[in-house]
């Protein structure tokens, strides 16, 4: 007889993943506490891009963390970079020979946090000789932690994840977001926006890239796509959804690397209509 019984998922503590796991924990447990005690904000590349002191010290908590297991390790985080595209793209460029290299956004949804809305996350990854071995997005409002693990799949609280099932766009819910570069990626990204909007059962932009990409993984989304993100923002992301059977590329159709700033991703099924309407749209940013 064989033995149904899913057995949970264990990391052991001294693991790649338990350090991502444990640190991403940490910091969104002392991110929540911060919750309506920020003293300042301040913007960086437009009026719309936000940074707040518990976005700072919440890298210099995850760096600690990191380098007190892996000091020979190298970080790249969204708060040691200078603000605009071209900095993260110089800033990712500048790395991308490091064996091993964590790549940190330590509150995405900055603005929502801000405003107290609760759709916020931890985003951590490792990347091996570039490609991406580990990845941690954790949502401290809902204390829910998605954790993967190349070629071991994904997980959500040591449940499984697997992404959605529905094969056409009109069957499916697809989430975006709204650039904080108002002068090149937003008028792009409304373009498709507005072409996918009659195409799809209902669009969300939930204004956390690393979330949603999550949520892809775990079914709740079928589709994601934007234009003019970071590394930071969807290399978690990008291993979360691969790892439970859907499909991350850029906006034209070719295969994620870390690089890519206009991220496609779906379960898959609805990755190559979601592709041709954006490119009908003039939509990709490509």
């Amino acid at each position: 007889m064989v033995n149904s019984k899913v057995e949970p998922f264990v990391v052991g503590s001294k693991s790649f993943t338990a350090v991502a796991i444990n640190t991403a924990a940490k910091a969104g447990q002392w991110i929540k506490s911060k919750l309506g005690d920020i003293n300042s904000v301040d913007t960086k590349y437009s009026s719309q891009d936000l940074v707040t002191e518990v976005d700072k010290g919440s890298e210099k908590l995850i760096r600690n963390l990191i380098m007190t297991h892996f000091p020979d390790h190298s970080i790249l985080g969204e708060e040691g970079v200078e603000p605009g595209p071209e900095a993260s793209t110089r800033a990712l460029q500048a790395m991308s020979d490091e064996e091993y290299l964590w790549i940190v956004d330590p509150i995405d949804g900055t603005t929502n946090f801000v405003h107290g809305f609760p759709f916020y996350s931890v985003s951590i990854a490792l990347a091996h000789k570039g490609e991406i071995i580990v990845g941690v997005v954790y949502d401290p409002s809902r204390d829910e932690l998605f954790v993967a693990e190349k070629g071991k799949g994904a997980y959500m609280h040591g449940n499984k994840t697997t992404v959605s099932l529905d094969s056409k766009l009109s069957e499916s819910l697809v989430a975006t977001g709204f650039p904080a570069d108002r002068d090149g990626a937003l008028p792009i990204n409304l373009r498709g926006t507005l072409a996918l909007a009659p195409k799809v059962r209902n669009l969300r932009s939930g204004g956390s890239a690393a979330l949603h990409m999550a949520y892809v993984a775990a079914g709740r989304l079928s589709g994601f796509w934007e234009i003019g993100l970071s590394s930071w923002d969807v290399a978690a992301g990008s291993l979360l959804i691969q790892e439970s059977g859907g499909k991350v590329s850029d906006t034209a159709g070719n295969p994620y690397k870390l690089s890519v700033r206009n991220v496609l991703a779906t379960n898959g099924q609805i990755h190559n209509e979601l592709q041709q309407e954006l490119a009908g749209a003039g939509a990709t940013g490509l």
